[in-house]
C-alpha cells in the first residue's frame, strides 16, 4: 500500500496486535482483524499475505518502536558503559511489561509465535543489530564500525536470551552485557581515545 493507505495498516496492526494478546495466535482470525479495523478481509490478505506475515508485521513494528526508545536512550549518555547499561535496563523492564512479548514467549494459545524471537527471528535481529550499530557509530565515531557490528549483534543475542530466560536483576545483567561490550570493543584498540573503563 502507498502512503496514502498508511492509517489502513497500522490499524490491522493495531487490530492483530490486541487479538493476539487477547486469544494467541491460534485464536487470532483474518475476517476478526479486518472487522475491528473496519475493512475486509480481502484487504488483510493483500497487506501481509497470510496470517503468519501479519503477525510477523506486528511483532516488527513493536520491535522498531522499541528501537525508537533504545535510540533516546543511548542519547542520554556520553560515555559508553553507562549509555550500554542503561540501554539494556530499559529493554529487560519494558519486556516485562510488554504484552505482546509476552504473549509471544509464553506461547499463549500455543507456541507459533516463539520462532518469531528464536529460530525465525533474524528480521528482528538484524533490524535492532544495525540501528545499533548506526547510532553508535554516529554517536561514538571514532570506534571501529566493522567491531561495532560484531558486538551490536552479539549484545542483542545476549540481551535477548535473558529476556527469555531471566537470570537476575535487570540492573545485574545490564552491567554484565556492558562488561562484555565496552571489554570488547576496548581489546579492539582502534581509537586513542578512552571511551570508558569496565566497570
Amino acid at each position: 500500500m502507498g502512503t496514502a493507505d498508511r492509517p489502513v495498516r497500522e490499524s490491522l496492526l493495531d487490530a492483530a496486535a490486541s487479538l493476539l494478546v487477547e486469544r494467541g495466535y491460534r485464536g487470532l482470525r483474518m475476517q476478526d482483524v479486518a472487522s475491528a479495523a473496519g475493512v475486509s478481509r480481502q484487504t488483510v490478505y493483500n497487506e501481509f499475505g497470510d496470517k503468519w506475515g501479519l503477525a510477523q508485521a506486528v511483532v516488527i513494528r513493536d520491535n522498531d518502536r522499541y528501537l525508537d526508545g533504545i535510540d533516546r536512550v543511548l542519547s542520554e549518555h556520553a560515555d559508553l558503559f553507562d549509555a550500554v547499561v542503561a540501554a539494556v535496563r530499559y529493554t529487560l523492564e519494558t519486556s516485562a511489561d510488554d504484552q505482546l512479548k509476552k504473549a509471544v514467549l509464553t506461547g499463549a494459545g500455543g507456541e507459533e509465535l516463539l520462532p518469531l524471537l528464536t529460530t525465525q527471528a533474524e528480521p528482528v535481529l538484524f533490524t535492532a543489530s544495525a540501528r545499533l550499530t548506526e547510532h553508535a557509530a554516529r554517536q561514538w565515531p571514532h570506534l571501529d564500525r566493522a567491531v561495532l557490528a560484531e558486538v551490536a549483534d552479539a549484545a542483542v543475542r545476549l540481551t535477548m536470551s535473558h529476556i527469555m530466560l531471566p537470570s537476575g536483576p535487570p540492573e545485574r545483567v545490564a552491567r554484565s552485557v556492558a562488561r562484555m561490550v565496552t571489554g570488547h570493543l576496548g581489546a579492539a584498540g582502534k581509537s586513542g581515545d578512552t571511551v570508558v573503563s569496565a566497570r
